[in-house]
């Protein structure tokens, strides 16, 4: 399909007088139409879920999240990958951002580097991409040849590929293990795909990534638990995290904390299994470090 042709890229009715009205009238349109975001997002449920349990599964074998792709589609994946590492305390290698043109396409537009379907291989060549790994293509018009260009190398090595775009029957998703598609119609102001497309993308990626991150026992309940308290003030948080999901007292969290060694998991674990340090350790060995199977199972 040229391009010409796509979702992305057609006249929005409801805007085509949108450098005229008022302000107001300006953000009410706006919010109009971000409306409809959530509900193409909801339209993908099953794929983004397929998503999650498949990069779950290889990220718990040691694989990594790679995002790849080009302008603000790229952005956006750099963006999920560098939120991950502070938010869940992992390892800056295990989720990864390529933007083609590299690090400066972040600020600045790299002429044609979006164009270039070998550029796309050679980044996650550099990367040694192997089978463990997951590659997210995003294209908001969903035939970005840089995207492209990873996701055939990506299914070349047996890595798991994911491709998000927000058109019906994408040239990327052909090229994908597990299409997700949110066609959120076109944009307020034509062709600019930062916009709508791109908040579907962040919804989207914001998902998978908290969807894997809960998959690997990141969260207990609804409480992010996989904290490093190594200082007063997150010692203090720390506390109130382990008080929050065990009914215990400040005081009583805090002392198992220290019996834990500040492990914030294992003093959960601790104080819900009713166990000592080396036997709550045993329990979450045994669940591969998830406080909610090992609550569930015992």
């Amino acid at each position: 399909m040229a391009i010409k042709d796509l979702t992305t890229e057609q006249r929005n009715p409801a805007s085509m007088h949108i450098d005229t009205v008022s302000t107001a009238e300006m953000v009410k349109i706006m919010n109009e139409e971000d409306k409809k975001v959530a509900i193409a997002v909801g339209t993908q449920d099953a794929q983004i879920a397929k998503a999650i349990d498949g990069a779950a599964e290889r990220y718990k074998k040691g694989g990594r999240l790679v995002y790849i792709g080009a302008g603000t589609s790229g952005r956006l994946g750099v963006l999920d990958a560098a939120e991950l590492v502070p938010t869940y305390g992992i390892k800056p290698e295990r989720a990864i951002g390529l933007i083609a043109g590299g690090q400066g396409a972040m600020y600045k537009a790299v002429e044609g580097a979006e164009d270039d379907t070998d550029l796309g291989a050679k980044d996650l060549k550099k990367l040694n991409l192997n089978e463990k790994d997951t590659v997210l293509g995003i294209a908001a018009s969903g035939r970005t040849p840089y995207v492209i260009g990873g996701l055939e190398y990506a299914n070349k090595v047996g890595a798991l590929t994911i491709s998000i775009a927000c058109v019906k029957d994408s040239e990327i998703g052909k090229h994908a293990n597990i299409a997700i598609e949110a066609v959120v119609g076109p944009e307020i102001v034509t062709g600019s795909t930062r916009m709508k497309a791109g908040t579907a993308q962040k919804m989207i990626l914001n998902m998978i990534s908290t969807g894997v991150m809960i998959r690997q026992g990141k969260v207990f309940e609804n409480v992010m638990i996989d904290v490093l308290p190594t200082n007063s003030k997150l010692v203090d948080r720390a506390g109130r995290i382990i008080s929050a999901v065990t009914a215990a007292t400040q005081e009583q969290a805090l002392e198992a904390l220290k019996k834990a060694d500040n492990d914030v998991p294992l003093a959960i674990t601790m104080i819900k299994t009713k166990t000592d340090k080396v036997a709550a350790q045993k329990l979450l060995e045994q669940y591969n470090g998830n406080v909610s199977e090992v609550i569930k199972n015992n």
